[in-house]
């Protein structure tokens, strides 16, 4: 019996669609058209076998691995697929022997790690002796900003490809070629409408292997006839989805309608109507980091100094929305947009930007004024860098009354603090500076 047993769990399940149609060249991989399109850098490096190690960095289910696969395919090397998740020191020094035993077998070892910003300081400099000898070619591939992630040795020596998210267009493309693919639904009938397979393409927000997965599902849940051809109805893609017949494309008037409700309800604030056109906006499958997006921008745009704490809020929201996803986070966004409704408001910050851009845009030339110049030569020296620079630390006020702006701007303000919240407290203070200024100029005339 339990020879039997073993016999039934060792037999091979059937694998998943996104799986199934893992793309075997470029000719059939979905999106990065900035990269792989003809003639584009990376296709050319791939297709004249000069493929070097390299990061790639981009959302969930854009294709890291498949790209990673179809190179080394291409490129006729050893392949060896590592998880940063589950491997230590220990499975790095193995896998490094085995790359150097394929070289000398004349035989080059691509070596993909997934999630490379897992790793900790100490492994990913297990890699760096490899990869600088040529015994491997590394290919990371990276949710997080490589910058942050990675040490800066080993980013020395990758070349960083930045992977966007799949549009709708694309993902709806790929959905079809699932429909007509033997190795996807290819030899059974399938009826689904058109608008459902936009539908799919908009709830997965760019990720392939989301779109792919729920399509199997609707498709796994459809009506059946006696002939065996299957029917996806519009109650089926709802209850796979867990989404009423709200999704609306992202790209759409509704999605620019929708995300303009939700900034004028928190500047006018009212967070009542605030939280309401959010949930539309989340219950319709909007991506959650979006919406955090256009809220950290409010922080700033809509409150500014008034409230500093507001961007802090905003930025711990979005980073929530990273670490847990939906439907955890919607308290999370909740939070922040109930936070920027009720603070006091302020556009202080995004008059004063406007207003230095459009002079610094018509007046790109004017020199930096020479007293607060960095002499860093002797010559800078000779020609009075930095001369009758004062260090401001060294006053009584803390202040000094060098001149900062070119001689084409001077007078200029452009931060007008409004009087609301802590604001007030800017305004104050700026009063007082201004007219400190004021006054050393008097003394000087």
């Amino acid at each position: 019996m339990g020879m039997e047993q073993m016999t039934l769990f060792d037999r091979e399940l059937p694998q998943p669609l996104a799986a199934r149609l893992r793309p075997q060249s470029l000719d059939e991989y979905a999106g990065q058209s900035h990269l792989l399109g003809k003639g584009k850098v990376l296709r050319r490096l791939i297709e004249n076998d000069q493929v070097s190690s390299m990061i790639f960095w981009g959302p969930p289910g854009v294709g890291k691995t498949t790209l990673a696969r179809i190179i080394a395919g291409r490129t006729k090397s050893a392949f060896i697929d590592f998880s940063a998740v589950t491997s230590g020191i220990k499975e790095i020094r193995t896998v490094m022997e085995q790359a150097e035993q394929n070289r000398r077998f004349g035989e080059r070892t691509i070596v993909f790690v997934d999630e490379i910003h897992r790793f900790n300081k100490a492994q990913q400099d297990a890699f760096l002796p490899f990869v600088e000898k040529g015994s491997i070619i590394l290919i990371g591939a990276t949710t997080e900003n490589p910058s942050f992630e990675i040490n800066s040795a080993l980013l020395s020596r990758c070349k960083v490809f930045v992977l966007h998210a799949l549009t709708a267009e694309e993902l709806a493309g790929l959905l079809h070629r699932a429909l007509r693919d033997s190795r996807g639904f290819g030899m059974q009938q399938v009826n689904i409408a058109d608008e459902m397979i936009c539908a799919i393409a908009n709830f997965a927000n760019g990720d392939a292997r989301n779109a792919l997965s729920t399509l199997e599902m609707v498709v796994l849940n459809g009506t059946v006839d006696e002939s065996g051809a299957v029917t996806v109805t519009q109650e089926t893609l709802e209850q796979c989805t867990s989404k009423k017949s709200l999704l609306y494309d992202k790209k759409g008037e509704e999605h620019y309608n929708l995300i303009s409700a939700l900034h004028k309800s928190m500047r006018n604030s009212d967070p009542d109507a605030a939280v309401y056109w959010l949930a539309r906006m989340l219950e319709a499958g909007e991506d959650p980091l979006y919406v955090a997006r256009r809220v950290t921008r409010f922080a700033s745009e809509d409150v500014g100094l008034a409230d500093p704490q507001a961007l802090q809020i905003a930025v711990a929201a979005y980073q929530a929305c990273h670490f847990i996803g939906m439907p955890e986070c919607t308290v999370h966004l909740t939070q922040a947009v109930i936070y920027m409704s009720l603070a006091p408001k302020s556009n202080a910050l995004y008059r004063a930007y406007e207003d230095a851009k459009r002079d610094a845009v018509q007046q790109l030339a004017e020199p930096v004024p020479l007293v607060i110049r960095n002499a860093v030569t002797a010559l800078m020296g000779e020609l009075d860098y930095g001369k009758g620079y004062q260090y401001a630390h060294d006053t009584k006020e803390k202040l000094t009354n060098i001149q900062c702006l070119p001689d084409a701007l001077l007078g200029r303000e452009y931060y007008q603090p409004t009087g609301q919240g802590r604001e007030e407290e800017c305004q104050r203070r700026l009063e007082a500076i201004r007219a400190w200024r004021r006054e050393q100029e008097n003394e000087r005339a």
